[in-house]
């Protein structure tokens, strides 16, 4: 049973401008090192950061308040067939997670299913 979803998008220049101003001290409150390691890792690295950043704000908006949560909570991977998924601190409910990016923009959308019992 879907308990939430939530949809976000990403303007990538919004992103690039957020990195500029605020550095490394944004990068390091937003993303995992693991986070940050696969998106430098890529061709495009900020495409694949706006990705999890909107996939982390599709996630939040899925759970709609929860103030337990911050982004590091959230960590955005692959697996090893490149499909998303999302691992969480406090592991709550299973979370099925799709995300897309052009040059301009990143999208991502999360549905939290009810945990198993």
């Amino acid at each position: 049973m879907i308990t939430g979803s939530g949809i976000d998008i990403v303007e990538i220049k919004r992103l690039q401008q957020a990195i500029e101003r605020w550095g490394d001290a944004f990068l390091k409150k937003v993303f995992t090192d693991k986070e940050l390691a696969y998106s430098q890792g890529k061709r495009y690295p900020l495409q694949h950061l706006a990705a999890r950043f909107a996939a982390k704000e599709a996630v939040f908006k899925a759970f709609g308040t929860n103030p337990k949560l911050n982004f590091k909570d959230i960590e955005i991977s692959n697996d090893s067939y490149g499909r998303p998924y999302c691992s969480i601190k406090e592991n709550m409910s299973p979370i099925l997670l799709s995300m897309s990016h052009s040059h301009e923009y990143a999208v991502a959308s999360a549905i939290i299913q009810e945990k198993k019992r």
